[in-house]
């Protein structure tokens, strides 16, 4: 059901979704973050160069490895590397930042596949980003749901911002809310954080006045009773919002909601937003 907003105090509501609002842009403004970034290379078992990055890349079965050219160097958890180097197999989602003068260069696998992402802190997009369009907030949009835990966690497979790449999450259950007298609910994910869940989903204003493919819900942990609150003020925009060079999941089907959730971060400028 819709949280009771009477005795609440729009001013401080407001400034608390300011301070989240100023810590969202400065992570995604960072010198390293998602609008650093200017390239996505694919690797594969032939050595490969790029323009961003030193060296030359390659991935197989003990996997991934670069070949530094003489006087280069990377710094990996803060140790110089010369020569070639052997990152290994990474993680599903995992990754390692190696650090190369005032540039990051991201290792990475996605969707079963090994990338080398660079971020470098005087990238076009980071240096001309002037923040993301939003909603004025508002307590209507902090509903109070009902989480319910799947007897056991359904693998779920979703698709990508890349074409032909998909992600598979173990969704732990799903959250039931009341929306202008809609009964709905939305599958959640594991979210960063013990207990905390992550929702993806699109609603009437994607594509319109909100970003198309995806907006993410931080929730935290349910309580005893299941009780959660879903506010959506607090909604983002994911790195595909703002960049190609992403490679965010996609919601699944069923949360692809038939209400206009006017709420939080709309269509970046970077896409055409106003």
């Amino acid at each position: 059901m819709t949280t009771q907003v009477t005795t609440t105090d729009l001013q401080a509501f407001t400034q608390n979704w300011l301070d989240w609002y100023r810590a969202q842009e400065e992570r995604l403004a960072d010198p390293h973050g998602f609008l650093a970034i200017t390239g996505l290379h694919w690797l594969d078992d032939r050595p490969q160069r790029f323009p961003d990055a030193p060296g030359a890349w390659w991935t197989g079965t003990d996997g991934v490895t670069v070949a530094l050219d003489d006087g280069e160097e990377l710094l990996v958890d803060g140790a110089p590397v010369r020569g070639e180097h052997h990152f290994g197999v990474l993680p599903e989602r995992g990754g390692v930042d190696a650090v190369w003068g005032d540039a990051v260069i991201e290792v990475a696998k996605r969707g079963g596949n090994d990338i080398v992402r660079p971020r470098h802190p005087d990238a076009p997009l980071r240096t001309a980003f002037t923040g993301t369009p939003a909603y004025a907030p508002h307590p209507r949009w902090a509903l109070t749901g009902r989480y319910v835990a799947f007897d056991e966690p359904r693998p779920t497979t979703v698709g990508a911002a890349v074409e032909g790449l998909e992600h598979v999450y173990d969704a732990p259950g799903r959250i039931e809310f009341d929306l202008e007298g809609r009964h709905l609910s939305l599958t959640a994910f594991p979210g960063h954080g013990a207990g905390r869940l992550t929702v993806l989903f699109t609603d009437a204003t994607s594509g319109v006045t909100t970003y198309a493919a995806n907006r993410a819900l931080t929730v935290e942990a349910p309580a005893a009773d299941g009780t959660v609150v879903l506010d959506f003020n607090r909604a983002t925009n994911l790195p595909c919002a703002y960049t190609d060079l992403a490679t965010c999941p996609l919601p699944p089907v069923e949360n692809r909601l038939p209400v206009a959730v006017e709420a939080s971060q709309k269509i970046p400028r970077e896409r055409g937003g106003a």
